[in-house]
């Protein structure tokens, strides 16, 4: 019987790598996802990044206990040559297996209970705050509390887009709905989007979103010869705008984390009204009408124009520590340029990601992602057990010689500093063969 099997080359593989042609390797089984792209639920982005390899570790790392049954009819009867399993990803699914086997992704303890619950009293807080107190130190408290609810509710969104936190997927749409598009005024639709593909090319120049920040921020001088995205399809450009504000960068960082969330509500309105594909579209719509309705309406309770700016930019503030946070994960670890390899998942999570170093009574604060690394092995596994894994983690990475990073958070943040002050310095190199211009000249050439 084994030699009646059809083999197919890797570099065979290789050559169906497009849409509408289509494939990839999972434990030596090749299988035609072409058309399965469309019906995936997490998106064609994760697919079309991982195409034309054997992709094993991604797959059991986002399907520990389902959708292998979805495998069959997409099989091509082809069987991957030479197959063969590194020592490291042996290890990996060894853990898979066994923390599947204990549980560990069903028990999700209270955590999205107790997570909405303090986000339904900080926004009770918020609107006694702004309807019933005439004091601006109560209104600023307001504004710093609903910072904090905008942060408490982005995890419950994560939570609930990376695993069903709720008791049915319905209630469980309805949670991303609710605290994504409703609260924060970001489209459940749009995190998924580029979150995934966060994942899958984790630290990727050009295929990685949570990367690509230009003109204003560049990680790595690679940047400067324009690198096409991938995920966007459009050239990152590193024109004379690009050069003069990446050159600043280790400056101008937590000022612009402070308003940050401006670029986020205006990347959800381009998806939510692009010709893209959008799952839910016409729920997302309806989320995002929600919060700009009740957010304009709280802020017209406000007694005038000043205030309220202040009201809106104390928020934005207080949510800036969530989005600096995920700078901190990402920004100084190991960056690549090209397409994830599904061959070392394990080792690219390890190289790309940082984790921050805190007490477990800061794991609400952080939302569990400060355990970055173990989440991006093991995205549906519940926060709760995050903790718990680490350890289990830690010495793995000793074991195979991999670098498992896990900083303070003042630490983290003079990492992330350092690297965006290095690549600050080599833009400014003129040495370096972007078109310059004359405020560039002024400010950098003639002191």
């Amino acid at each position: 019987m084994e030699g009646k099997k059809k083999y197919i080359t890797a570099e065979e593989l290789k050559k169906h790598n497009k849409p509408g042609d289509l494939w990839i390797s999972i434990q030596g089984k090749v299988y035609n996802v072409s058309d399965w792209t469309k019906e995936h639920p997490g998106g064609e982005i994760p697919l079309l990044n991982l195409a034309g390899q054997d992709v094993t570790d991604a797959f059991i790392a986002y399907h520990p206990g389902t959708a292998w049954k979805y495998l069959d009819k997409l099989f091509t009867g082809y069987y991957l040559q030479d197959f063969q399993v590194s020592d490291v990803s042996k290890d990996y699914r060894r853990l898979v297996t066994e923390f599947s086997k204990m549980g560990m992704f069903e028990t999700k303890e209270h955590v999205a209970f107790c997570s909405l619950a303090s986000v339904a009293v900080m926004f009770a807080i918020v609107l006694y705050g702004v309807l019933r107190c005439d004091s601006v130190w109560a209104h600023l408290g307001a504004a710093m509390v609903l910072g904090m609810l905008w942060i408490q509710s982005t995890y419950v969104g994560h939570d609930s887009g990376h695993y069903q936190v709720m008791s049915s997927r319905g209630y469980n749409r309805l949670a991303q709905i609710i605290t994504g598009n409703c609260l924060t005024g970001i489209s459940i639709a749009w995190w998924k989007w580029t979150h995934n593909a966060h994942h899958i090319a984790c630290n990727s120049l050009d295929y990685d979103p949570d990367l690509q920040h230009i003109p204003f921020f560049a990680v790595s001088s690679r940047f400067f010869n324009s690198l096409t995205s991938c995920f966007y399809g459009r050239k990152l450009n590193f024109d004379p705008l690009a050069r003069f504000l990446i050159s600043y960068q280790h400056l101008t960082f937590y000022p612009v984390m402070c308003v940050a969330r401006v670029n986020l509500y205006l990347q959800t309105l381009l998806l939510l009204f692009s010709n893209r594909k959008v799952p839910d579209r016409a729920f997302n719509i309806m989320g995002i009408l929600v919060f700009w309705t009740w957010f304009p309406l709280l802020l017209s309770y406000l007694p005038n124009w000043p205030e309220r700016f202040m009201f809106v930019l104390t928020s934005f503030a207080v949510t800036s520590i969530q989005h600096i946070q995920f700078c901190l994960n990402h920004f100084s670890a190991n960056v690549y340029v090209g397409p994830p390899n599904g061959n070392d998942w394990f080792e690219k999570q390890t190289s790309g990601t940082l984790d921050i170093a805190c007490s477990s009574w800061m794991d609400w604060f952080f939302g569990g992602l400060q355990f970055q690394l173990e989440h991006h092995l093991f995205p549906r596994l519940p926060r709760c057990q995050l903790r718990k894994v680490s350890p289990v983690v830690k010495d793995l990475c000793k074991k195979h010689n991999l670098p498992y990073r896990s900083l303070s958070f003042w630490d983290a943040n003079v990492s992330t500093i350092k690297t965006l002050r290095t690549a600050a310095m080599q833009a400014r190199d003129v040495s370096n063969t972007a078109p310059k211009n004359l405020l560039w000249e002024a400010v950098n050439t003639h002191g």
